[in-house]
């Protein structure tokens, strides 16, 4: 009368590399989506000075000793890249002319484009793309250490 049948052999080996196929599977796929690398290196980049206030000047004026004031346009060609980069000791405020940079950091990615506007503060580590078919131009201003 015991209606439970024992399954014993190949189903329970079937069923078992089943499960370990999907499992292997869902691994891969897994990987697939992990965030890659952030950039060790700068790549098809344009950087045009526009403007600075002398390490000097700082100095007299507002106390900063050994910094200067620095005002760039910087380009990211289609396919460049900004490498991975701290704004510790070089805060600044960045405003997108035009294109869109793509943002990484360890917490994600944020895309900013022609109007948008950032700060670059002191817990700030970050990294740019542009993903985009056109160049894409930011005006910087910083405050950086002079030499």
């Amino acid at each position: 009368m015991n209606s439970i049948k024992r399954i014993t052999g190949r189903p329970i080996l079937i069923a078992f590399i089943c499960m370990a196929t999907g499992l292997i599977l869902g691994v891969i796929a897994g990987q697939g989506l992990a965030q890659t690398a952030p950039p060790t290196e700068h790549k098809d980049l344009e950087v045009e000075k526009l403007g600075f206030v002398p390490a000097d000047s700082m100095s007299a004026q507002v106390g900063l000793d050994g910094h200067i004031l620095l005002l760039r346009r910087i380009t990211i060609n289609p396919g460049g890249q900004i490498a991975k980069h701290s704004a510790e000791s070089t805060p600044g405020v960045v405003y997108m002319e035009s294109g869109t940079w793509t943002e990484g950091r360890d917490s994600g990615e944020t895309d900013y484009s022609a109007g948008d506007t950032f700060i670059e503060d002191k817990d700030t580590v970050h990294w740019f793309y542009n993903r985009g078919a056109e160049p894409a131009a930011a005006i910087v201003c910083d405050i950086k250490p002079a030499s």
